[in-house]
């Protein structure tokens, strides 16, 4: 009797007290996470206005790696940020104004061709040229740079998203008298919320894979180096510090879990509410950070504070930035102001062009003929490497979005798998090349798969992910094979994913092609011909004009090639493969 009185005594007090020590435990951790980025936040405005200085020494001491480590992942969050404003203006843009979008998705096109190192030289020099007595213009041109290898993955996929929404949707809001602030708010943006979200983890992981180029560059005998996980990383590898390599490994798998446990991953059970199906997932994710963060008791204050001013309605000030987007006239206003923007953007093109024309009087008619040839070559591997990707990312991105087991075991395997830079393997998989008798004139193949194949993989799980449940109850029902599964169902409904996948990939591949086909280790460097290494010879030699030359093929050979094979494509996934047409 005294047990079993005490055992509920004990288990009553057990009940009141203990959720209150976690929730207690849980206020200390929100309480001293805030003051660890506070921190760092201040250390990295001191390094943004700090002196500029002509050579910055990376230390390869493992104590030094949480500092470095800090500074690139919020160089590369602050390219995120800008790159999810460009994507939904942009975007946008090109979905709803017809004129427009004939020199926006080109344009596209051509900036997503362009490899970093076409972009960098005149970035930086301009940029440090701008903020001569302080580290802002470099630090700038770093984000700008982690950006061009971010923006265009989800600018494409959003733009795609925004084409296909289903009809009965638009006139659901046609019927609800919905303005097109409205309209994109509560219908287009959350149909396009699933790839959107997909495709930003896939983007930051293609502005990881230019980090050890983006934070130390150098162009001729110019060193632009800034303190970060890149820059250790270069060094590691310039000095052939295998520990100093391992330690940036270690770190750099620790940032990549560190962003997917606290980033992504509420993010991917927060998009789940904009599934558009009938039926309800058999096992919908969930995030082990949210129900953490749940038991505080600042966290559930906060949230209470929200939902009272949400219930007591926003205040003036609040609703102010918001109040003209409603304004009935104001739609009258967006037609002046597109067709300003595009008569601007238009001016800007055709100044670029006549600059771009008498900067390139200068390179000779057989540079012109020895760059076609290695265009030819470069487009040759660019296909071999998407084709290759998409023999294994079809099933293995079909196999993870279809099941919510999968997606939950190995999201945080494929998101570090992705985001770690390949340039870091590359000397294992040149070594293993060598041991095959293989050469980079077709090992630089293996090595553009590295930053391609994701692009396919990710797109291939958000379409996954989005086939309806009601369709795949109807496959079951039907009794349908796996291979009729695979032919009649998924295919068709990840297609139109699939097509943004390869185009994404393939622009991966120009962009990998740069330090594919022409690779410094040790200070002996690896090359092979094509338009990537003559890219990487012309910036490493400060030769600006054939640099400028071999951007402008490239950009030209991405153009046509989208022209005549993936335009069709994406025309046939709006049409024929669309499940809302």
């Amino acid at each position: 009797m005294f047990y079993r009185v005490f055992d509920t005594v004990w288990g009553q007090a057990n009940a009141l007290f203990y959720p209150f020590h976690r929730r207690r435990i849980m206020d200390a951790f929100v309480v001293l996470m805030g003051c660890a980025l506070l921190y760092g936040l201040v250390q990295l405005g001191h390094e943004w206005t700090g002196v500029h200085r002509p050579v910055v020494e990376i230390s390869l001491s493992p104590w030094a790696l949480p500092k470095y480590t800090f500074f690139s992942m919020m160089r590369g969050l602050a390219a995120y940020l800008i790159s999810l404003g460009f994507t939904l203006v942009y975007a946008f843009w090109a979905a709803k104004d017809r004129r427009a979008e004939k020199l926006l998705i080109p344009l596209l096109d051509i900036l997503q061709s362009i490899p970093v190192l076409g972009f960098m030289p005149g970035v930086v020099l301009a940029l440090v040229a701008l903020f001569p007595g302080s580290n802002l213009g470099l630090e700038l041109a770093a984000v700008i740079m982690i950006f061009t290898g971010q923006a265009w993955n989800m600018t494409f996929s959003l733009y795609h998203s925004l084409k296909s929404v289903p009809g009965e949707m638009q006139e659901a809001a046609t019927v609800y008298g919905f303005n097109w602030w409205q309209r994109f708010r509560w219908v287009e943006l959350p149909f396009g919320t699933t790839g959107l979200v997909w495709n930003s983890m896939m983007s930051m992981a293609g502005g990881w894979f230019f980090l050890m180029i983006t934070e130390a560059f150098k162009l001729g005998d110019k060193d632009f180096r800034l303190p970060g996980l890149g820059s250790y990383m270069s060094v590691a590898v310039e000095e052939g510090d295998k520990l100093a390599m391992i330690y940036a490994i270690v770190a750099m798998v620790a940032m990549i879990v560190f962003l997917d446990q606290v980033l992504w991953r509420p993010v991917v059970v927060w998009a789940q509410r904009f599934r558009v199906e009938e039926t309800a997932q058999a096992e919908a994710p969930h995030s082990g950070l949210l129900r953490l963060l749940r038991r505080s008791r600042l966290i559930r204050w906060l949230e209470y504070r929200g939902a009272m001013r949400k219930r007591l309605g926003p205040s003036t000030s609040a609703r102010a930035p918001l109040h003209w987007l409603s304004f009935p006239h104001a739609e009258r206003l967006f037609p002046w102001i597109a067709n300003g923007s595009l008569g601007l953007l238009v001016v800007v093109v055709i100044w670029g062009v006549i600059r771009l024309v008498h900067f390139l009087s200068d390179v000779p008619g057989h540079e012109w003929a020895y760059l076609a040839l290695a265009g030819g070559l470069t487009l040759t591997r660019v296909v071999i490497s998407t084709i290759l990707g998409t023999l294994w990312a079809l099933p293995a991105g079909l196999a993870i979005g279809l099941s919510p087991r999968l997606s939950k075991t190995l999201q945080p395997v494929v998101q570090v798998a992705a985001s770690f830079p390949a340039p870091m393997l590359f000397p294992v998989v040149i070594a293993l090349l060598a041991h095959l008798g293989i050469g980079l004139n077709y090992g630089c193949i293996a090595l553009m798969l590295l930053g391609t194949q994701w692009y396919i993989l990710f797109n291939v799980i958000a379409g996954a992910m989005a086939i309806p449940g009601d369709l795949r109850e109807a496959a079951a029902s039907f009794k349908l094979t796996r291979w009729q599964r695979f032919k009649d169902l998924y295919v068709p409904s990840i297609f139109p994913f699939l097509v943004t996948g390869w185009v994404t990939a393939a622009g991966g591949a120009w962009n990998a092609s740069i330090v594919a086909e022409y690779y410094d280790m040790k200070g002996i460097t690896l090359s092979t011909f094509g338009l990537g290494s003559t890219v990487s010879a012309a910036a490493y030699n400060k030769n600006l004009s054939l640099l400028a030359a071999s951007v402008l093929l490239m950009s030209a050979i991405v153009v046509l090639f989208n022209r005549f094979v993936w335009k069709p494509c994406y025309r046939l996934a709006q049409t024929r493969y669309s499940l809302t047409k």
